[in-house]
This record gives C-alpha cells, sequence and structure tokens, in this order.
C-alpha cells in the first residue's frame, strides 16, 4: 500500500487559489508606445485575434498538474511492503545428531510405522526447530568424527532442509560424542552473549574421537552452556534370524550414564526415548525448559517514491515553459 510520510503537506494543495482570491492582481505592464501620423505605413494584420483569456486558461492546467506533483512529492510518498518478522533477542542453540551406522536401526514405532532412529529425529527435530521462532539454530551431525553443517542462524527453513538431507555414515560408523561437544563450545563461544543451549541425541556410547565426552562436559560448563541429552533407541524388538524370531535389545550399547553426567555437569537434563511418541514429548519438554521469546517484532519495508510525482512535476513545468514561449518564438 501507499503511505504519506508528511501528509498534512496536502493542506498546502489549495494555497494558489487562496493566493489568487485573497491578493491584488498584478499591475499590467505597459508596452512603450510610439505616436505616428498615419497607419498607412504600417502592415496591419486584419484577420481574428486569438482569445487571449482562452490561452491562459489552456496554460493554468499544466501549472496546476506541476503544483499538485510538487505537494505530492513534498508529502514523501512511500510503498509500504508486507510485514515481515524480524529476528528476536532469544538463545543460541545447537543441536547435535548422531548419524553413526546404528542410527539405522528401524526400531522406532511413528505413526503406527516402523522407521529408523534418523527418520524419526528429522520429523520430530524439524517441528521443534520451526518452533523455535527468535533463537539462532545451529547443526552439528558427528559419527566418528564431528562437523558443523549449520552455522548458528535465524534461518530455520534452511537448518531444517539439511537436517533432511543427513545421511547414515557420512561422519563414519562411530560415536565421537566428546567431540561434538567440543565443537558446539568452539561454536556458541563466538558469540559470547545470551543464553547458550546444545540439544544432544545420540543411541550409542563414545567410542571415537579425541576429547572424552565428561571433559568435554566440564568445558562446557565453565562456558555457561547448559547440554540437554537424549538417548535414542527401543529397549526391545523381534529379529528373525536362523534360529527363528528372537527379542532382542537394540539399545544395548546405550550409555545412558554418561549422558546423565553430562547433562547434570551443565545443569541440563537426560531423557530417554523409547519411540516416537517419547520423542515429540521430548522436545515438547524442552520447550518449556528454554521457552521461546514471546515479543516479536516486525517490520515493513519501505521504498521512495517521491522521484515519480517529482519527475512529473518537472515535465509538466517544462511543457509550460514551451507553452510560454511558443509566442515569443513566432514573433521572431
Amino acid at each position: 500500500m501507499i503511505h504519506f510520510e508528511w501528509p498534512w503537506i496536502f493542506f498546502a494543495a489549495p494555497l494558489p487559489l487562496l493566493l489568487r482570491l485573497f491578493l491584488p492582481p498584478a499591475n499590467a505592464v505597459r508596452e512603450a508606445a510610439l505616436r505616428v501620423p498615419s497607419l498607412k505605413a504600417f502592415a496591419l494584420d486584419t484577420g481574428a485575434q486569438p482569445d487571449k483569456s482562452m490561452q491562459r486558461r489552456w496554460l493554468l492546467l499544466p501549472a496546476l498538474l506541476a503544483w499538485l506533483m510538487l505537494v505530492c512529492a513534498a508529502a514523501r510518498p512511500m510503498w509500504l511492503g508486507d510485514p515481515v518478522e524480524l529476528p528476536v533477542s532469544g538463545r543460541d542453540l545447537m543441536l547435535a545428531v548422531d548419524i553413526s551406522g546404528s542410527m539405522q536401526i528401524e526400531d522406532m514405532e511413528l505413526r503406527g510405522k516402523q522407521v529408523s532412529r534418523l527418520v524419526a529425529n528429522k520429523e520430530v527435530a524439524g517441528n521443534f526447530i520451526e518452533r523455535r521462532v527468535g533463537d539462532r539454530i545451529g547443526l552439528i551431525l558427528f559419527g566418528s568424527q564431528a562437523y558443523v553443517q549449520t552455522p548458528l542462524t535465524f534461518d530455520r527453513k534452511t537448518v531444517q532442509s539439511l537436517l533432511q538431507d543427513a545421511a547414515i555414515g557420512l561422519a563414519g560408523e562411530q560415536t565421537a560424542i566428546g567431540d561434538a561437544i567440543g565443537l558446539a563450545v568452539k561454536r556458541l563461544l563466538e558469540n559470547p552473549q545470551g543464553n547458550k543451549v546444545l540439544v544432544l541425541l545420540t543411541d550409542g556410547a563414545s567410542n571415537a574421537g579425541e576429547v572424552q565426552p565428561l571433559k568435554a562436559a566440564e568445558l562446557a560448563a565453565k562456558e555457561g552452556l547448559t547440554i540437554y541429552t537424549i538417548g535414542i533407541g527401543a529397549d526391545e524388538m523381534v529379529v528373525n534370524s536362523f534360529f527363528g524370531s528372537q527379542r532382542v535389545n537394540p539399545s544395548a550399547d546405550l550409555d545412558e550414564k554418561t549422558l546423565s553426567a553430562i547433562a547434570k555437569a551443565t545443569g541440563g537434563k537426560y531423557f530417554r526415548a523409547r519411540d516416537g511418541k517419547q520423542l515429540n514429548q521430548i522436545y515438547a519438554m524442552l520447550d518449556e525448559l528454554q521457552p521461546v521469546a514471546q515479543d516479536k517484532q516486525t517490520f515493513r519495508p519501505q521504498h521512495a517514491l517521491f522521484y515519480w510525482p517529482l519527475g512529473a512535476a518537472m515535465l509538466m513545468a517544462g511543457l509550460l515553459a514551451g507553452l510560454l514561449m511558443l509566442p515569443v518564438a513566432r514573433r521572431r
């Protein structure tokens, strides 16, 4: 929509009319006269003379349009775009997601279907990311190594997209929990201000990497980083083998003791997700423990439009000047 920054300037639009009504007319300019005894020596044009009053009325039209366009330009017309939501001052939140080989085990139930642990986390964590309006979110993927898939950003759609692109084995088949925590601490310390949170999801024990998980947790605690850990995987599943169907514990390698110690050392909390429903509840609890900032701010992009009426006024002024000079050019 079009918006005028100074709409009160439109009160000046009738100013020329008021001047015409209340000021006395200018004295007519008398040209120099030459007295001669006879007009025979002069060639007289006896044709019909144009109506000068009519000519003046036609000249008023471009002058009036030029004045109105000048008033419109002075009112500063602006084009207001659609409201855009501004990122508010929330927190820095990193997601560290395990993509080791064991994350492909299909022991998670999601909407009545058996899916892999990674697929379940992609859907539930994607919804969690969508709700984190105002937070800067980053994504770390880890297996045998840890790497930053997405640096801290307000662009939640990009984080979601790159999470969905994560694949098993891209970072190796083992699990380097300590390296993932250390990398998160390094990234979060780049911005010393604000609340810093790490959500770490894994299904195993740390068996790779250069940094021990508890040492990394101590460093995180010193730097004020809160870590919430999530252990994912069912306690029981049926597998078919040469000897028939057997019930096994697919989460036998899950190191819950270490994950709980990491969370406790940093003031966080450890959660256990045995199916998609529990995983969804855990992310909902994280929303309660780390609520989203409520004060949303929006702005409407503005684009100046004053140069359009100003250009039209200059065009009308040029046309008026040309019409005024036309009789002079004819006499020459």
